[in-house]
């Protein structure tokens, strides 16, 4: 399983073109553009595909997490392979589990207690991080 490496602060494209490597900086500079205009076109096409569901408030739903989770995991595939992409989509899984277990617990409680919702919903974050870091160490680092 491959492992994601830090890269140090001179792989940004404007450092490398500084330093005299402007073909590479151009090469990264070229690949963010793809990202964005890739993200983009997900983004707008789940819109479109929320803006025909009811209620229309699914319309923002379907424009934010899986627009960006497909794309991500498209511009992955394409410049890192699918290995790497794979371990990300996993990570993606996790994550996700992860906030079903947050989103459920504030639905409960704040429906059962109806504490303040910016400070409960705040530190129920916490419990997203805690079942996160399970997740990843029970299942995705050991690379199950």
């Amino acid at each position: 399983m491959p492992v994601i490496e830090w890269q140090p602060a001179t792989h940004y494209p404007f450092i490398m073109a500084a330093q005299g490597n402007l073909r590479e900086g151009v090469r990264v500079l070229g690949q963010l553009l793809i990202r964005f205009l890739v993200g983009g076109l997900f983004v707008s096409a789940f819109a479109v595909f929320g803006t025909v569901l009811k209620p229309r408030s699914f319309a923002g739903l379907f424009g934010a997490a899986p627009s960006v989770g497909l794309a991500t995991l498209a511009l992955t595939i394409a410049t890192e392979g699918k290995a790497y992409a794979a371990m990300e989509a996993r990570s993606m899984l996790g994550g996700a589990a992860a906030f079903l277990v947050y989103a459920w617990c504030a639905m409960v409680l704040l429906y059962r207690y109806k504490p303040p919702a910016k400070i409960f919903t705040s530190l129920l974050l916490f419990l997203w991080l805690a079942v996160a870091l399970t997740l990843w160490f029970y299942f995705f680092k050991a690379g199950v």
